[in-house]
C-alpha cells in the first residue's frame, strides 16, 4: 500500500514538513505493507487553478500528470494544515481544486492540524467541511492537531518538550494505525464497488 503525505505549508523549510517526515519515518518503520511518501507545497509549487484546467490545456496537463500518477498510485492519505490567520493554507485549498475523483475518490485521509501556539482546530474543521465535496476524499474520524509545534517532534531531544513530545508521538503512531486499517477496508470497497458514475459526476 501506498501513502502520501500532503504537506500544505507554502513556507520552505516549515514546521508543517517536519511533521510530515515524522509521519513518513512513523509508517515506514511501522508498517511493513506501507510505503509512505511527502508531496510538499513548499514554495507552491503547483500554479493557481483556472479555467484551462478544463480545458484539456496541454501546458496544464503537463504540470498536473505526474502529480496525479503519483495520487491514483497512492492508497491512502495524511493530509497536513497548518494554521494561518485561521485558515487552511491558499496553496492547499488549490491543491483541492486540482485533482479529482479519479486520484483521491474514495480513499481514507487523515486531517493533522499544525499550530505554532494553541490553535489547530479551525483548519481541521474546514478541511472537513470544504475539501472532499467533488473528490470524495474519505476523511477518517481520528485527527491530530500539533499544538506549539515547535517544541515537539524535533530530531534533537534537547529542543523538545518530554512529556509533550512522548504524548505527541505515541498519539500519532496510534492514529497511523487506525489509518492504515481505513486504508486496506476502503481499497476493498473501491475493489468491488460501483464508485465512480458519470451521471453523478459531482457530490450533492
Amino acid at each position: 500500500m501506498k501513502i502520501t503525505i500532503i504537506s500544505g505549508s507554502h513556507r520552505n523549510p516549515s514546521q508543517s514538513e517536519k511533521v510530515a517526515r515524522y509521519i513518513e519515518s512513523s509508517l515506514n518503520r511501522q508498517f511493513d505493507d506501507i510505503e509512505a511518501q511527502v508531496y510538499s507545497l513548499a514554495d507552491n509549487p503547483l500554479p493557481m487553478w483556472d479555467q484551462r484546467v478544463w480545458e484539456d490545456d496541454e501546458e496544464w496537463n503537463a504540470t498536473l500528470a505526474p502529480v496525479q500518477q503519483m495520487l491514483s498510485d497512492s492508497d491512502g492519505f495524511v493530509v497536513i494544515a497548518p494554521e494561518w490567520h485561521g485558515m487552511v493554507p491558499s496553496g492547499l485549498k488549490n491543491f483541492f481544486l486540482l485533482f479529482n475523483r479519479f486520484q483521491l475518490g474514495h480513499k481514507p485521509a487523515m486531517i493533522i492540524g499544525v499550530s505554532s501556539a494553541d490553535g489547530g482546530a479551525y483548519p481541521v474543521a474546514e478541511l472537513r467541511m470544504s475539501s472532499y465535496k467533488n473528490n470524495r476524499l474519505c476523511y477518517i474520524p481520528e485527527q491530530i492537531i500539533v499544538r506549539n509545534v515547535e517544541s515537539v517532534l524535533n530530531e534533537n531531544p534537547a529542543d523538545n518538550n518530554a512529556d509533550a513530545d512522548a504524548y505527541f508521538r505515541e498519539r500519532i503512531d496510534w492514529a497511523l494505525g487506525v489509518l492504515r486499517g481505513y486504508t486496506i477496508a476502503l481499497k476493498g470497497m473501491r475493489e468491488t464497488t460501483q464508485v465512480f458514475n458519470d451521471k453523478f459526476g459531482n457530490g450533492m
